[in-house]
């Protein structure tokens, strides 16, 4: 196939993914990455301290070196769409029919929680713009008049009592909770409100991907230009107070403000922090999800993930620096910042705006949000398209409408991902447990894609590249590979005690899955054009030229996660 054609036809022939948008497209589908700094910003902060801006920038590079692997291997496939995963897993297919959908399965469920969590995120800010709840003091009128009628209550459970009762019922309503042990479930107004919020999403993509791009553009710059501005604003004027960065020290415990030491509990939170950041700031690759969806491949694949980890690059260094520097240890972890819904109240001191321009960045948070839901859409979903279309996951999800829009895959992420905000919109703790347990997925994804950049210099290397990466990029995101997989193995506790397990056996989900669509749908066969962008036949995967270094591979990543979670403990 060449890389001008205009449509990719799907397996089923239904339909295809149409050859619409270039890199800017993708960039603009992409913008919605830098907003997910505000799913964690608090949270990271909570858990380590001080060192939090560097966790972010050390994350943020490392996220921007690993890109170039990605950008690489992407340029191999202009024929595919569903992003790194679905290129690098073709590298570890020749050495077990079982690793490569392993690695287009973890990709996707570390992408689709970004629309439950996006829309319990932003389903809150909803209700606080419209549904408020009253902020009382000692002084209150209703206080003093509770206290008078209740002799002897002190003022804390007086303030306690008079909120109760002037909270918007809407606030408090349930139609249904349960809570299991490890995290609950329930269908409240967060819940409803983020379902409406996903169809609205659905909406706009059911489209196809040029107007998915048109919508993320105008929302992409409304949203962009105004976290530059809380970004940039506060160092112009001064507001920076450089005793918020030091001491340089994780906290002794997480969301407590009492400094720690870099002893291994604190080096534990630390990695905890690096762990959960690289959700957000690894997210960039999306970029490369539309390689069939571009008019010419060859030019726009890099340039989609060059500029789009450029602007990840300035806004995961500069918000999280501003932040710290204006709010200090004590603000950033205050409630309202660690569950995101003090952000935007946050962000309008920061800039000396008053009550409008409060609301108006309330406003400008949610619409960052849906901006992210897009953009978690738009790409889990083509992950799942392409995974049918290779014959990895369930045919059914190979199907696209007239506008080329993946629409089963949309629904299966829909429906999904309203199963997990019923579990995002219980509690903070059934948030953060949903969080780890997807970054568990996205961390063996991408320690699987890194890995594959140079499986695939050695099995592959006679097929043309429209970019190739420097040798020693490659090296270190090989290295890289391993560090991410000890954030996972020693950081994942931090968010939960069992989010590393959750995660393994969330992982382990696809064997299922796989055997039912190679072995009883397919015959034991993988479809034929799977590798007709690398030329090859399904014969030709019997040479295996990195012989046995990938098994070693795959053992010494899991030894480095089992090392890691021993050695680490709080």
């Amino acid at each position: 196939m060449t890389a001008t054609t205009d449509a990719n036809t799907s397996a089923s022939g239904d339909s295809q993914l149409l050859r619409h948008i270039d890199w800017r497209g993708a960039f603009w589908v992409a913008s919605g990455v830098p907003p997910l700094v505000l799913f964690s910003i608090g949270g990271i902060a909570g858990t380590t301290g001080t060192p939090a801006f560097l966790i972010w920038t050390a994350s943020m590079i490392m996220g921007f070196i690993q890109s170039f692997t990605y950008a690489e291997i992407a340029g191999l496939f202009p024929n595919k769409s569903g992003g790194s995963s679905v290129y690098g897993a073709t590298a570890w297919l020749r050495y077990s029919k079982f690793i490569a959908p392993l690695s287009v399965w973890c990709n996707w469920f570390a992408w689709s929680p970004v629309l439950s969590l996006g829309c319990s995120i932003a389903a809150g800010y909803i209700l606080n713009a419209l549904f408020p709840i009253p902020v009382f003091t000692d002084s209150s009128p209703e206080v003093l008049a509770y206290i008078a009628a209740h002799a002897g209550t002190a003022p804390a459970d007086a303030i306690t009592a008079v909120t109760a009762a002037a909270t918007p019922a809407i606030r408090t309503w349930t139609l249904f909770s349960h809570t299991f042990p490890l995290f609950g479930f329930s269908l409240n107004s967060v819940f409803f409100i983020g379902a409406a919020l996903m169809l609205l999403t659905f909406a706009i993509q059911h489209r196809g991907i040029l107007g998915t791009a048109n919508t993320q553009k105008i929302i992409g710059l409304v949203v962009i230009i105004p976290m530059l501005i809380v970004g940039i604003v506060p160092i112009i004027t001064g507001q920076i107070n450089w005793a918020n960065y030091s001491p340089l020290v994780p906290l002794a415990t997480a969301y407590a403000p009492a400094p720690g030491s870099w002893n291994v509990a604190g080096w534990t939170l630390v990695l905890g922090g690096m762990f959960i950041a690289a959700w957000s700031t690894y997210g960039f690759e999306t970029a490369v999800c539309y390689t069939s969806e571009f008019k010419d491949p060859g030019r726009d694949t890099f340039k989609a993930i060059f500029y789009s980890g450029l602007l990840c690059m300035l806004l995961f260094i500069l918000v999280p620096f501003t932040f710290q520097g204006v709010l200090g240890l004590n603000g950033m972890l205050a409630t309202p910042i660690v569950d995101g819904s003090g952000v935007a109240a946050a962000m309008a001191d920061m800039v000396h705006g008053g009550a409008i321009i409060s609301q108006l960045l309330v406003m400008l948070m949610i619409l960052a949000l849906i901006l992210a839901i897009m953009t978690a859409m738009a790409g889990s979903s083509r992950t799942l398209y392409q995974g049918s279309v290779d014959g990895w996951l369930p045919r059914y999800l190979s199907h696209v409408n007239s506008h080329g829009a993946p629409t089963r895959a949309m629904w299966t992420d829909l429906i999904f991902n309203l199963m997990l905000l019923a579990i995002a919109a219980a509690d903070a703790t059934s948030f953060f447990f949903i969080l780890a347990v997807s970054n568990c997925g996205y961390i063996i994804f991408n320690f699987l894609n890194l890995n594959a950049g140079w499986i695939h210099r050695m099995d592959n290397g006679h097929i043309n590249r429209p970019w190739k990466a420097p040798t020693f990029v490659i090296a270190i995101g090989a290295i890289f590979a391993y560090v991410n997989a000890m954030f996972m193995g020693a950081g994942a506790k931090v968010w939960n005690p069992l989010a590393l397990w959750a995660g393994l056996f969330t992982a382990a989900l696809i064997i299922p899955v796989f055997c039912f669509r190679h072995y009883i749908q397919d015959g034991g066969k993988f479809p034929e054009h799977m590798l007709d962008d690398l030329g090859l036949k399904s014969v030709d995967l019997q040479q295996k030229k990195a012989g046995i270094l990938p098994y070693l591979t795959l053992v010494a990543g899991l030894a480095v996660v089992l090392l890691a979670n021993w050695y680490f403990v709080l």
